[in-house]
């Protein structure tokens, strides 16, 4: 990189790799720093991902996650050793509603594209033990190294204390007792390399929870929900993966215990600083809203920074960051916080709920998890409300949310790629068969020198697909997001109307304090 970066990024994991390459994508020279003096390559980790950060890593040249994940068609959950019920996820446009791939595999391909950019450099062994900032940038401590830029984004992780604890920032939650035993095995077990497997309390795991998921190339992760204090050894291993598998051959790849949190840093943004994935939000991984919630964050973060850095929106824009990214870690937390309640009870009403939900086959009681979606921005202050299109609330169990302000944009195919493609590259506005595009652009061209397409629907779709998906009538306005959120759906529109809510969603109106 020959230009000083405009955003250091702490932290070279997937939230951290994704961020770069999104602030690359918008002309933004980074650098990446990370203590580890190389990539951990072992480990399956986060493994999950779900179809919107699929297709966050497609935008940026990531496609090949996709295209080498493996998704599961069916969730199986059994109650000891029955069947309690089973459920697929509702699919839409091309992208797939979700992959599994180990973390290690995704670093990796995210590395092969941030190897390709110019304006991204990492630098490994640079551990951040501190961060001062002032009215121009920031000042980056790496023990006597100094280093500068005018905006930080920290995803550095969990165990970034020292840089929270520098920016006044607190961690609070609490952490579970119970161990959780993961392994990767290679094994070849027909019937399952399709299905997702959730077991309460079944007779090789009493009073517990077994989680089995398939991976590509023949392999399987295996969690274990473990007593605190069991330290397990290979014989124990063997013996657990033996109880599930019979006597089948298989291999060992990798395994690590860990605990589950819950904690929540009390800002995502101070000052030039903001803080994403793990190192603002820890969850639970039932449901995969760990990764799959800091690969947002990093998306929310790099168009604004973006934003900002060009010159396209004032420094206000940034307050938004947190207002959004922490109403979303909220959800995730107390999503996440009811499945422990029922996988892991810790009082005896909790315990004597549990019981008889299993025992009574009541499946729509049953909480094995959650699985991650787009949090809906309906009360940020860049939504502009809608009382005719209102958000309908938390959709059922693999369903998708229809489209109001604050919703994310279908992924709806359309002739020359995913409707989404066409919202990458700034502003996205929307129109009705009844309205004027060239009035529109006439008048939104003076709201904003921020990158802007206005488009008619039956010009992206002439078939009319796309306007009945969408549900849109003939007199309205869609203005979206960078990150194909909605930010106004506008009936009866207007150019001034649109321009208003085009200004709200740039961070203009209502004020934003910075």
């Amino acid at each position: 990189m020959n230009t000083e970066p405009q955003v250091i990024v702490v932290g070279a994991g997937p939230v951290g790799q994704s961020a770069a390459l999104l602030l690359a994508r918008w002309g933004i020279p980074v650098l990446v720093l990370d203590r580890r003096p190389e990539r951990d390559a072992a480990g399956s980790r986060s493994i999950c991902q779900q179809r919107d950060v699929l297709d966050v890593w497609a935008a940026v040249g990531a496609g090949k996650v996709a295209e080498e994940g493996l998704t599961w068609t069916t969730a199986r959950t059994f109650y000891r050793d029955r069947e309690l019920f089973s459920w697929s996820f509702e699919r839409e446009g091309p992208m797939p509603p979700f992959v599994n791939i180990s973390q290690a595999r995704t670093e990796q391909i995210l590395d092969e594209v941030i190897a390709g950019q110019p304006l991204i450099e990492v630098r490994w062994s640079h551990e951040v033990t501190g961060l001062t900032q002032d009215a121009s940038g920031v000042t980056v401590h790496c023990g006597q190294r100094l280093l500068r830029a005018p905006y930080v984004l920290v995803c550095a992780g969990a165990r970034a204390q020292q840089v929270r604890q520098s920016l006044g920032v607190t961690f609070d939650g609490e952490t579970f007792d119970d161990q959780f035993l993961i392994c990767d095995i290679k094994a070849d077990l027909p019937g399952w390399e399709n299905e997702r497997r959730f077991y309460f309390d079944p007779v090789w795991n009493p009073g517990r929870q077994v989680l089995i998921h398939p991976c590509p190339g023949g392999t399987f992760r295996i969690d274990w929900q473990i007593a605190p204090d069991f330290i397990p050894t290979k014989p124990d291993i063997s013996r657990k993966i033996r109880q599930i598998i019979g006597d089948l051959p298989y291999e060992l790849l990798w395994h690590s215990t860990y605990r589950f949190h819950s904690r929540i840093a009390s800002r995502m943004r101070v000052g030039r600083v903001l803080l994403a994935g793990d190192c603002a939000h820890l969850v639970a991984p039932f449901g995969a809203r760990g990764l799959n919630s800091g690969v947002p964050d990093a998306e929310n973060a790099a168009w604004k920074l973006a934003f900002v850095l060009n010159g396209w929106a004032g420094g206000g824009l940034l307050e938004s960051y947190h207002a959004e990214r922490h109403a979303a870690a909220r959800e995730n937390l107390d999503v996440t916080a009811a499945t422990m309640r029922f996988i892991a009870p810790r009082s005896v009403e909790e315990r004597m709920h549990r019981r008889a939900v299993l025992e009574g086959g009541l499946v729509a009681e049953v909480d094995s998890g959650r699985f991650a979606e787009p949090y809906w921005y309906v009360d940020s202050p860049l939504t502009t409300p809608e009382p005719t299109r209102p958000f309908t609330g938390r959709p059922p169990k693999g369903a998708l949310c229809p489209p109001a302000p604050g919703v994310i944009l279908p992924d709806i195919g359309i002739s020359g790629g995913r409707l989404r493609e066409f919202c990458r590259d700034g502003f996205l506005v929307l129109l009705g068969d009844m309205c004027d595009s060239s009035l529109f652009v006439q008048v939104l061209g003076k709201v904003t020198t921020a990158p802007l397409a206005v488009r008619g629907l039956a010009e992206m779709d002439g078939t009319g697909s796309l306007t009945e998906r969408l549900g849109a009538e003939p007199d309205e306005a869609w203005v979206v997001r960078p990150d194909s959120h909605i930010a106004a759906i506008i009936p009866h529109a207007s150019p001034e109307s649109v321009a208003a809510a085009l200004s709200r969603a740039l961070g203009g109106s209502p004020d934003i304090t910075p």
